[in-house]
C-alpha cells in the first residue's frame, strides 16, 4: 500500500478516569480532557498511514489546529477518523473528527512530517 490522499484510519478510547481534564489539570471537571482528545486525534492520523512508510520511517505531529466541542463524561467510548488530504513532500496533511455515541465532539486540521526513526532519534539523543 502506498500514501495517497484519502486514507483514513481510526481510533477509539474509553473515557477513564485518568483521561479527564481533572486528571490532567487542564480544568477542575472529571469530563474527557482535551490532552486526551488531542491524543486520540493523532493516533487515528498516525492509523492512517499505518503500513504505508518505507521501513524505518515514522510520522511526527508537528501542528493540530483543534476544537473541543462537547464533553464527554466518564465510562464512554470515543472514537476519531482520520483522512490524509494532502501530501507536500513528507509533510503530510489531515482532518480528524472525533464523536462519542451522542456528539461530535472535536475536529482538527493535524501535519505530521516523516522522517527516519534512527536519524531522529539519534538527533534528539544528541541534545
Amino acid at each position: 500500500m502506498s500514501l495517497e490522499i484519502g486514507l483514513r484510519g481510526r481510533a477509539t478510547m474509553r473515557v477513564t478516569p485518568d483521561k479527564t481534564a481533572e486528571a490532567w489539570g487542564s480544568g477542575d471537571v472529571p469530563v474527557f480532557g482535551t490532552p486526551s482528545l488531542v491524543a486520540l486525534l493523532e493516533t487515528a492520523a498516525v492509523n492512517a498511514v499505518a503500513g504505508c512508510l518505507a521501513p524505518g520511517e515514522t510520522t511526527l505531529g508537528t501542528w493540530l489546529d483543534v476544537s473541543h466541542l462537547a464533553a464527554t463524561p466518564v465510562a464512554v467510548e470515543v472514537s476519531a477518523e482520520a483522512e490524509l488530504m494532502a501530501i507536500e513532500g513528507r509533510k503530510l496533511t489531515f482532518t480528524v473528527v472525533a464523536h462519542d455515541p451522542r456528539n461530535k465532539i472535536g475536529e482538527c486540521r493535524h501535519d505530521r512530517m516523516i522522517v527516519s526513526r534512527e536519524r531522529f532519534l539519534a538527533k534528539v539523543q544528541g541534545k
